[in-house]
């Protein structure tokens, strides 16, 4: 049996994506527990984690932080074992090194690269609504374009290319999707997404 655990360190809409999972384990027969937890002992027995994030960069970081120890779970979980997990919005920022928002703050540092504004090309700002998502090298998330839901003014430069998973553009071409071995970030919500997000969560979990 599957257990999937949703990192809950107060920031992120931990229960929209809990409702995702259990869809998916549902509708494909899939065996699994869908955990909304901050509790060690589930994020170690875990076989997949997802980290979601909304608002700021530094808000979410000292949220993570401030739960004794699940900074360092959740290294041993990705890191060390090198299990499935998967970051959603600044969820998948937090795996930058840095993010330039309201100043200079630490990231977890998984995949090298910093956040950075969206550059101002007279577009409303921010980055919210449907957008199209092109993998641009091989993962196991998806494999053709398709639109996703956005909602963002930040985003992932990386500086391998070989973590950019997938782009998009909003201004400049940008990284919706980066990756690195067994953990992967996307840019966009998978569980506001509809039935293309609803894949791309099977995919993670398969």
């Amino acid at each position: 049996m599957l257990q999937i655990t949703i990192v809950d360190y107060g920031s992120g809409n931990v229960l929209s994506a809990q409702q995702s999972f259990i869809k998916v384990t549902n509708d494909n027969k899939i065996e699994a527990k869908v955990l909304i937890s901050k509790n060690l002992s589930d994020i170690k027995n875990s076989t997949h984690i997802v980290l979601p994030g909304q608002g700021a960069f530094s808000t979410c970081m000292s949220g993570l932080k401030n739960t004794p120890g699940l900074v360092e779970e959740l290294y041993n979980f990705a890191i060390i074992k090198q299990k499935p997990f998967l970051g959603i919005c600044v969820g998948m920022q937090m795996l930058a090194i840095d993010s330039e928002e309201n100043g200079l703050h630490q990231g977890l540092g998984w995949i090298k690269g910093s956040i950075k504004i969206l550059p101002d090309n007279k577009l409303k700002m921010p980055h919210m609504g449907w957008n199209i998502v092109n993998p641009i090298n091989n993962n196991k998330l998806i494999n053709t374009p398709k639109d996703y839901y956005f909602v963002h003014s930040y985003y992932f430069e990386c500086q391998n290319k070989e973590n950019i998973m997938a782009e998009s553009q909003y201004g400049i071409n940008f990284a919706s999707i980066v990756g690195k071995e067994n953990i992967y970030g996307v840019q966009f919500h998978p569980e506001k997404s509809s039935s293309q997000g609803l894949n791309l969560i099977k995919n993670f979990i398969s």
